[in-house]
């Protein structure tokens, strides 16, 4: 049987309790509440669900910013919850994110090329002519010339710099890519040839992906199968196909398919 590359079971996270000064008696926040899932290697699975659900929680739990209070994470086959600081270093080779808005995840005062190769010059992987090449062919393979790696970000269109946030999220080569609503802040034009190179790069680098969203049109164009979340709960665990043709089980599912329904027609 194939090790699953993501497997998490009950995950809970918990934030404030205990009260304090002003609020002696206040409860804490349960911002996930026993979600579970499972991702085999080269799968895409979408999280979805309302703003305040929990998905962008549980991603952060995926990727390490976030420890979870508890419940167990098994990346590559290794526990890595309550794992401390050089465990999360090792596992962050293998599990990487591409932000929302690549306007705040790139350093203005960094050129395009030193964004990219700051994975490899931290782990110090390369360096010179080798780390040139590498930033390259990097470029290449999302779409963009050498040149570019000489530009600074406010020098591209967001669709370049969506590219380039890709690019430095696959220097370290990992397994699994966490796209955390990686086209909402691109014009509609865009969106579609950034979800095709997400498409493109997944076929060729055999990648694992897990994409969180509450755009269900997305979400279609690249996720077979979606998890979908209401109050820190994975309520609903289905494939896209199904959530087309309306075969959903929960309310929430049909609640969400619907609004989306409604904003594609109106």
């Amino acid at each position: 049987m194939t090790t699953p590359v993501l497997e998490l079971r009950d995950i809970v996270v918990r934030f404030g309790g205990g009260g304090g000064l002003f609020r002696p008696s206040a409860p804490a926040i349960r911002a996930v509440d026993g979600a579970s899932l499972v991702i085999q290697p080269g799968e895409t699975l979408a999280l979805v669900g309302e703003s305040g659900c929990g998905k962008s929680t549980l991603s952060n739990v995926v990727v390490g910013l976030q420890a979870p209070s508890s419940g167990s994470v098994r990346l590559l086959g290794q526990e890595i919850a309550g794992a401390g600081p050089a465990q999360l270093r090792e596992m962050r080779r293998h599990v990487q994110m591409v932000f929302q808005d690549p306007a705040l995840s790139l350093n203005p005062r960094a050129r395009i090329g030193a964004a990219i190769a700051e994975p490899l010059i931290v782990r110090g992987i390369a360096s010179g002519a080798a780390l040139r090449q590498r930033v390259a062919a990097l470029l290449a393979q999302v779409g963009l010339s050498e040149a570019y790696a000489t530009r600074f970000p406010h020098q591209l269109s967001g669709g370049q710099r969506q590219r380039v946030a890709i690019a430095r999220a696959l220097m370290c080569e990992p397994e699994v890519l966490l796209l955390d609503e990686p086209t909402s802040a691109l014009d509609v034009s865009v969106q579609a040839e950034v979800l095709n190179l997400l498409a493109d790069l997944q076929d060729r680098r055999k990648l694992t992906y897990v994409m969180v969203s509450h755009n269900l049109a997305v979400i279609a164009h690249l996720c077979p199968q979606l998890g979908v979340m209401q109050g820190g709960e994975m309520v609903e665990m289905l494939s896209a196909s199904d959530l087309r043709a309306g075969r959903v089980s929960h309310p929430h599912t049909a609640d969400l398919r619907r609004l989306s329904t409604e904003l594609e027609e109106a």
